[in-house]
Formats: structure tokens, C-alpha cells, sequence
């Protein structure tokens, strides 16, 4: 007979499973009768806690782990993992705990890596990072009994915490912004369609088209690498009516998309403007400098590590404050040309079908 999971405890007492994950785990965020039903539907069920589960209350690694399904290639340059990582340290090492960094290939491994963490005793507890659209890695921690924080967008019943600000205003900002700036051609270089923020940030482009009555505009999936953003460009580039701006989910792809345009003789911000995401400390140092939306990275590793270190610890949440995405306003931006649909002719070489805040610098 299988052994009874998350899942059938939460189908058996008719709540979520992120109740039931907090319930069994003894975390804060459960009304004391919904944790007592819970936790009599558990012994009910002859639901048990991995070994590891009941190793914590024994003894620590005084380490946290990242698995990370990456290829190195999209992780050597991203402008985002190393100020986050730095901010996780920050307060590691006050704490004397050290992070433990694995990469992998694929999903697959990313969980059969937390299984091995958590039978090895090496980590205390891990960042969830990437999230995907259906990730089975938060039901899996539970499971395991690796403590576990979410960083990025908030999701429905997450298990775990939480950490990261929404993206999705630093979106509306960008796309505001240039609609104010008379353009309605908006293109949006994307990131996976299987990713959390990669849809979020999709989302909120679309529904401010929609909102501000303009028709849909094209949208190039991408996988966040310099590579992909120089490719999508270059096809936005080579439609019958090319866009008259394009947003960017990542400052990396948004720099390689500028290079390539200027490459070919396409004036930014005069026949098309470019905007990012993540304000990137090179972004300002551009030419043109780069619009972007800024986050910061730093801090939300600081609180995600605070978080993750309180879930060990067994102790109250404390207030986390992360600032919302600000837009800042730079030179690769600008009023929507007479003449910018038709711009560079030489760049259009064949026809394909479509498939916050603001601060000025």
C-alpha cells in the first residue's frame, strides 16, 4: 500500500495543501482547530514525516541549499542570481551558515538533487527559485520535511513562504510609459512559457494592451539568454510591420536586442524603444542608456534567507518589506516617429507570422 502523501491528508480534511504542509510542520498561519482536524486526518491516514523530518528537531548542517535547473549558459550572465545570492550571504554569514549551489540539467534532477540533500543531511533548508507553472518541487520539500522558501511572484497554495515582490506593476509602468509616449506597436520578448514570472510578466504586458484599447502586438517566447533576445529581435525586426517598441523580460535579452538594432542602422530611441527588466548596473552605462524596471535583487535575498532561517528555527515571521518594481526612464526610450514602422528597410529582409512606479534618469 502506498504511503499517504500531503495530498491525501488535504483531500481528507477538505483543505489546502499548503494548510495541511503548515499543520504537520508546526508553522504559524493555521487556525488551532483547522491544525487539530488536520492533524487527526493525519494519524487517521497512518501519515508519517520522512526520516529527515524527524531529524531536524536532532541536529543541523548549518547550511541551505539552491538547486538551480539551469543551463550555464543563461545563468553565466544573468543580472539577477548573483546580487540575490550576495544578499542571501549577507545574512548567512552572520548566522554562520553556508549556501550550498547546485546546478543541473533539468527538473529531474533538480528533484532527485533535494532527495539526496535531504537523505545526506547536508542542507537545514533550500530556496525555491524558477518557479514553474505546475512545479511539483514544493509538495516534494514537504514531503521530505526540508524547510523551504519560494522566491518570486506569490502563487496559489504554495507550501511553502513566499518571497519577492510582484512584477507586474514594474510591467504596467513600462507599458504605460510607452503608450504615453504615443506608441502602440508594443512588442514583448518573453521569457518560458512554463515559468511563473516568464507569465506574469506576459500577463500584465497583454492585459494593459487590452486595457488601453490597442490591438495585440507580437510576443517571441524566449529563454532569457542573450542569445534568444538577439534572435527575437532580429524577427521582430523583419515583419511586414515591425514594432515601434519592445519590453524586455530580462535587461540581458534587452541589450542584445539594442546591440542588434544598431547594428543595422535602426535608430533607438528615434525609430524604435527598447526597455528592460532588472536595471542592471550597466544598463545606465549603455548607448543609449537602457530603460528599465529596477528591482532589487539584494534585498530580496536578504529576506529570503531571513525567512528561510526562521522556518529552520522554528520562530515567528518576521515583517518583510520588499519595494515595488520601479520603472526608470533612460535615453533608449522616446516618442513614437512618424516614419518608425517603416524604418531600416534593410533590417526587413523577410516576412514571418506573428505568433509602479516610475523614476526618470
Amino acid at each position: 500500500m502506498a504511503r499517504p502523501t500531503i495530498n491525501d491528508v488535504a483531500r481528507a480534511a477538505g483543505v489546502s495543501k499548503g494548510a495541511v504542509s503548515f499543520a504537520l510542520h508546526n508553522q504559524p498561519g493555521v487556525a488551532p482547530a483547522t491544525r487539530e482536524r488536520i492533524l487527526e486526518v493525519a494519524r487517521e491516514l497512518g501519515w508519517t514525516p520522512s526520516a529527515r523530518a524527524r531529524a531536524l528537531s536532532v541536529s543541523k548542517a548549518l547550511a541551505v541549499g539552491l538547486v538551480m535547473a539551469r543551463r550555464p549558459e543563461t545563468l553565466r550572465a544573468d543580472p539577477f542570481f548573483p546580487s540575490f545570492i550576495a544578499g542571501v550571504e549577507s545574512v548567512l554569514s552572520e548566522r554562520g551558515y553556508a549556501l550550498l549551489l547546485q546546478m543541473v540539467t533539468d527538473p529531474d534532477r533538480a528533484r532527485q538533487s533535494y532527495r539526496r540533500l535531504a537523505d545526506e543531511g547536508r542542507v537545514d533548508g533550500v530556496f525555491v527559485t524558477d518557479l514553474l507553472v505546475s512545479d511539483e518541487r514544493p509538495a516534494l520539500l514537504a514531503e521530505l520535511g526540508l524547510p523551504a522558501v519560494i522566491v518570486g511572484p506569490a502563487v496559489e497554495d504554495p507550501y511553502w513562504p513566499v518571497v519577492g515582490a510582484d512584477d507586474a506593476p514594474g510591467i504596467v509602468a513600462a507599458v504605460q510609459h510607452l503608450i504615453d509616449l504615443g506608441h502602440t506597436r508594443i512588442a514583448h520578448v518573453g521569457g518560458p512559457s512554463g515559468v511563473v514570472h516568464g507569465v506574469s510578466r506576459r500577463n500584465a504586458w497583454a492585459a494593459t494592451l487590452r486595457e488601453a484599447g490597442l490591438a495585440d502586438a507580437p510576443f517571441i517566447e524566449t529563454d532569457f539568454s542573450a542569445e534568444s533576445g538577439a534572435a527575437a529581435t532580429r524577427h521582430l525586426l523583419e515583419l511586414d510591420e515591425p514594432p515601434t517598441a519592445i519590453l524586455y523580460a530580462n535587461d540581458l535579452m534587452a541589450m542584445a536586442g539594442l546591440s542588434l538594432a544598431v547594428s543595422r542602422g535602426v535608430d533607438v530611441p528615434g525609430q524604435l524603444s527598447i526597455v528592460g527588466f532588472d536595471d542592471t548596473e550597466i544598463a545606465a552605462h549603455l548607448q543609449p542608456a537602457l530603460t528599465s524596471v529596477r528591482q532589487d535583487a539584494i534585498a530580496w535575498g536578504r529576506a529570503a534567507a531571513t525567512r528561510l532561517l526562521e522556518l529552520i528555527d522554528d520562530t515567528p515571521p518576521s515583517p518583510v518589506e520588499l519595494a515595488p518594481p520601479a520603472l526608470v526612464v533612460r535615453a533608449s526610450t522616446g516618442p513614437v516617429s512618424s516614419g518608425a514602422a517603416h524604418a531600416a528597410p534593410s533590417a526587413r529582409r523577410r516576412s514571418t507570422p506573428e505568433r509602479g512606479r516610475m523614476e526618470k534618469q
